[in-house]
């Protein structure tokens, strides 16, 4: 987590709106820092989406009388945080349990119907390469065909280890006293106590 990134983020967050933030290189463990920061002055993490080839993770003030106490305390402390001062030290397990929290978030954001499908469209793109390379004139469709079925074939070795890989993180989640919820478009997700899903009596959440 770059110190100009969180500066970056932390002067977003005076307009008091949701802010969107991508981590370098989009690792879970930096989008986690990021949001474990926005923690210590009054934000709360919302969700995680995909933008191109990268992670983009949505933070939104919490309302809650903690983290707005919080807020106040750290930005007493800390008040050119934005501006090149000192920066709060950050829990390992504060940050732990949000990188469980988008890990687990990005394992969910397709259905295994829609990873198929963006698998097949991904596997022509990888198969058609392949048939030219390996064949010629008429042979180069057969070629191709049969790279994308070898490449199909490994995909339900893809989802199991998704699945397991979820259940792992979840399984972390429910020990550390999340609640699982399920979304109205039938996702998935961890709340802490007292947390809820975005746009459900959460008008800062959208």
């Amino acid at each position: 987590m770059g110190e100009r990134r969180v500066r970056k983020m932390l002067r977003r967050m005076e307009s008091g709106e949701p802010v969107r933030v991508t981590g370098a290189m989009s690792t879970t463990t930096g989008l986690a820092r990021s949001a474990a920061m926005a923690q210590k002055f009054g934000y709360a993490y919302a969700d995680v989406r995909q933008q191109g080839k990268q992670y983009v993770i949505l933070i939104v003030p919490d309302p809650a009388p903690g983290a707005r106490e919080r807020a106040a305390r750290n930005r007493a402390r800390y008040p050119r945080a934005a501006d090149g001062g000192e920066l709060p030290r950050l829990a390992p397990e504060e940050v732990e349990l949000l990188k469980a929290r988008i890990t687990f978030d990005i394992t969910t954001m397709y259905t295994d119907k829609q990873r198929i499908v963006l698998s097949g469209i991904a596997a022509v793109a990888l198969a058609l390469p392949v048939g030219l390379v390996l064949g010629s004139g008429g042979t180069t469709v057969v070629h191709a065909a049969l790279a994308w079925a070898a490449l199909m074939a490994l995909l339900p070795l893809g989802i199991a280890f998704n699945r397991r890989y979820r259940e792992k993180y979840a399984a972390r989640l429910r020990a550390a006293g999340f609640t699982p919820v399920t979304g109205p478009d039938g996702r998935l997700r961890y709340l802490p106590p007292g947390g809820r899903l975005p746009g459900h009596g959460n008008p800062l959440a959208g």
